[in-house]
């Protein structure tokens, strides 16, 4: 059976990574029907847009992407691609597993944790006014004519730019629901919601009265627990061992994945997806890396790992395990391995010794299931 897949390339290492990751999933024997769609830097002076409406399109078609990295321009420019596909396509749901394989320098073992964020609103989601502009003077202004409250104990500076972070009971109900079944279909232990409801008590308050909500249904099914952001960063780079499936709204997931991400070998090891109702995008954690473009350098691993769970959510279960297998078996003999693994392979060589190992005789290594099951 063959499965009909939007492809976007990506920009700066997407597409050598892309290449090398189509291979792979070629040598899987899994049959995927690719149809590609450009987005991001490259194409955004050629169609005056760097997310053409053919992009969203072919994703609302086919149901599945997988993406490479995009570049968003810090500061400048346009925004970040990868949120205005999440939010078009109401992905609310990003999934990032961090799990350390055999030979990765790490100061620890057996970590297998996801990192499970909100990703449609929080602050991340990018409503925000410059400072001097008639919206922002208008929020000043009214904050400055609460004569009670909180507001009126926190004046805003003149000249201020300002972000807003909206919490919704709805998209906080939705992501909590999505992580406890996630916990629950995959055999996890634990759920951890983590917030900063000591301080933000409206906002996070709000997303922390959500997770309470929806724990109770699922009360002696899975264990809960809250933790509050700052404490859960040290805890989980002097205890990882101790959680299994974290909750988070979307700036602190965005920051704690990254974090998790370096427990484990680092970005070029951490796989990524985002799903909505009926829609999934895979793609890789890390950016684009445009100063490495054309190089032959980049760590394909997080972008195979990635597919990898796309395999397992179009039900091609037996390519899935047999291409982690083949990536464990690489990394555990680093051999042939990219520098940020230590080792002196390029993109290319790295995904072709995964390749080899693919069309070699099944050593028999285990697999860690770690995917949501598609509906």
């Amino acid at each position: 059976m063959s499965h009909k897949v939007t492809l976007i390339p990506g920009d700066g290492t997407g597409p050598e990574i892309c290449e090398t990751a189509l291979k792979v999933i070629e040598a899987t024997g899994a049959k995927i029907d690719w149809e590609i769609e450009n987005a991001g830097a490259d194409i955004a002076s050629e169609k005056g847009t760097p997310l053409p409406s053919s992009v969203l399109e072919s994703i609302r078609r086919n149901k599945v992407a997988l993406k490479g990295p995009l570049t968003t321009p810090i500061g400048m420019g346009f925004r970040s691609v990868n949120v205005a596909i999440r939010k078009e396509l109401d992905l609310f749901a990003c999934f990032r597993p961090c799990i350390t394989y055999q030979g990765i320098r790490s100061k620890f073992e057996d970590i297998n944790l996801v990192v499970i964020r909100e990703n449609t609103e929080d602050l991340y989601a990018g409503i925000e006014f410059a400072k001097d502009s008639p919206e922002s003077q208008e929020i000043i202004r009214l904050a400055e004519s609460c004569g009670t409250g909180q507001l009126s104990q926190n004046k805003i500076a003149p000249h201020s730019a300002i972000s807003i972070k909206s919490i919704s009971e709805e998209a906080s109900l939705r992501i909590v629901k999505f992580a406890f079944e996630y916990a629950l279909t995959n055999s996890r232990r634990k759920v951890t919601a983590v917030s900063k409801a000591n301080i933000m008590k409206t906002t996070d308050g709000l997303f922390l009265e959500a997770s309470r909500k929806i724990a109770a249904e699922y009360s002696g099914k899975v264990e809960y627990e809250e933790k509050l952001i700052d404490n859960i960063c040290m805890q989980l780079v002097q205890k990882p061992n101790n959680y299994d499936v974290l909750v988070l709204p979307n700036l602190y997931g965005d920051i704690a994945s990254d974090l998790c991400a370096g427990l484990v070998g680092g970005l070029g090891m951490a796989p990524g997806a985002n799903f909505g109702e009926d829609i999934a995008v895979f793609e890789a954690v890390h950016g684009s890396a445009p100063k490495y473009k054309g190089l032959n350098k980049v760590n394909p691993c997080a972008l195979i790992l990635s597919a990898k769970y796309m395999l397992e959510y179009l039900g091609e279960t037996t390519a899935a395990f047999r291409l982690e297998k083949a990536v464990r078996s690489v990394v555990s003999e680093r051999k042939k391995v990219t520098y940020d693994l230590g080792g002196y392979s390029g993109t290319k060589e790295m995904g072709e010794a995964i390749i080899d190992k693919l069309q070699a005789k099944s050593s028999g290594v285990k697999t860690i299931r770690s995917a949501p099951l598609k509906n």
